[in-house]
């Protein structure tokens, strides 16, 4: 990726390093570079989450596009995957996304899908990065060449709800769930989408205010989800992120159902279908030790990519497999959708639930859970620290070092994120004291290194 670009579009701080005029330039150089490829006008669709910062990002890009010659679709604030789908819907030229999915309120985000509704290409990202940063002007339309506002295209959403609603045959009767909106884009779909079931809904953390999106709340804080849908005697919990790509449950113990979990579930319950395409699922590097030992006694095969959706979705394109996704909730269907789709994963594993006629601790038991431990390091935000830090021999050797004293009962992945400031250490044992020890020791040398 460039210096822009990371694995997931552009993130940043806004007021400091993500600013209106930086919106303003990515909208007139992704218009350039449409306008190269299909040499003509191009149409763009807009949507967003609920940040305060999102409604300034917005006016800048669809000020950059329009400025470049552009027309604009704006969805107003809607999930991620709702951009995609609907990108295609309309046969827009391409589909950004305002968000920082799961990051606080003071981060935001620039996400760009083609006309396909798949993230851009490396190649294609690098265009258009190299006009951001270029020191040169980019040329603006004039006169009737200027880009236009189309207007009216908020109740688009609905299209996308009715695309959801087919993509399952069951009522979903007598299920009682409580989801977790997160303050964020679901907020603006997900009690109409459940409004179509017979299922009772109740919903949480579903009124934001441009600042409490993902506050102690949502798929990374699943404490009081847990409690509440326990107290409630509810059967299922449901969280999704900021933009609602991701989506992680809850059983009606309150134990965490993560995204290995509803993998094999779903991939399980495809497969006794006939329906799972080369028996096999796509994860990554980071899926628990629990979801191999789970493929392997059930005869599925697992293929891990490098951490990212796109990593994965691009090894399930190749070969045409059906499910894959990500330990932390980005879970992709690719019969129904070109990227991971919150809402999507919480339907297909209600009726995976519904049909089973089990208790959601029993459906997901099926797949084992190693202990994990996770520990972020957080860095300087500055260029070149993440691989001073990744490429120390010090760091090489420690690693290596603790894989061998767990002598095959464990692993370390020690990686740099794609979005943020930050090198995460993740270590799986045979027991928790283990990991535990193993990560310490770990985050201690990465924070020698790291000044």
């Amino acid at each position: 990726m460039g210096k822009l670009f990371g694995t997931d579009g552009i993130r940043g701080i806004v007021g400091e390093n993500l600013t209106a005029e930086l919106a303003f330039r990515v909208g007139q150089a992704v218009t350039h570079v449409l306008f190269e490829e299909k040499g003509e006008k191009p149409l763009i669709t807009i949507g967003m989450d609920t940040r305060i910062s999102s409604d300034m990002l917005e006016g800048a890009l669809i000020a950059g596009i329009c400025s470049a010659g552009g027309d604009v679709m704006p969805l107003g604030i809607i999930p991620t995957p709702a951009v995609a789908y609907l990108t295609i819907q309309v046969e827009a030229d391409a589909g950004i996304v305002i968000s920082a999915s799961h990051n606080p309120f003071e981060h935001n985000g620039i996400k760009v899908f083609n006309g396909r509704g798949y993230k851009l290409s490396d190649a294609l990202e690098e265009r258009v990065e190299e006009k951001i940063l270029s020191k040169e002007e980019l040329a603006t339309a004039k006169g009737g060449d200027i880009g236009k506002r189309i207007h009216g295209m908020k109740n688009l959403k609905y299209e996308y709800i009715k695309h959801l609603v087919r993509t399952i045959e069951d009522d979903l009767k007598g299920l009682r769930v409580l989801v977790d909106c997160a303050n964020g884009a679901a907020a603006a779909t997900a009690p109409d989408l459940f409004s179509n079931f017979e299922i009772e809904a109740d919903f949480i953390h579903r009124k934001p205010n441009g600042v409490n999106i993902n506050d102690r709340c949502g798929s990374t804080h699943l404490k009081s989800l847990a409690a509440m849908v326990t107290a409630g005697e509810y059967d299922l919990g449901i969280a999704f992120d900021g933009d609602a790509d991701r989506c992680l449950m809850v059983d009606e113990k309150g134990q965490v159902i993560d995204g290995d979990k509803v993998m094999a579930v779903c991939a399980y319950d495809m497969k006794q279908r006939g329906l799972l395409t080369g028996r096999t699922i796509v994860a990554t590097v980071m899926s628990n030790l629990g979801l191999h030992e789970f493929c392997n006694k059930n005869g599925i095969r697992l293929i891990c990519t490098a951490v990212g959706d796109r990593n994965v979705l691009e090894k399930m394109l190749e070969s045409g497999y059906r499910v894959g996704g990500e330990q932390s909730g980005h879970t992709i269907f690719t019969d129904y959708a070109t990227t991971g789709d919150g809402q999507l994963t919480a339907l297909q594993f209600l009726q995976v639930l519904h049909r089973s006629g089990k208790r959601a601790s029993e459906l997901a038991g099926i797949c084992p859970q190693y202990p994990q431990v996770l520990e972020n390091v957080k860095l300087d935000n500055v260029p070149g620290i993440k691989e001073r830090v990744m490429n120390a021999p010090a760091l090489a050797e420690a690693i290596a070092k603790e894989e061998e004293a767990m002598a095959g009962e464990g692993r370390v992945l020690v990686r740099p994120s794609g979005t943020e400031p930050l090198i995460r250490v993740m270590v799986e044992a045979k027991t928790a004291e283990i990991a535990s020890g193993c990560v310490q020791r770990l985050v201690e040398l990465v924070d020698l290194l790291k000044n």
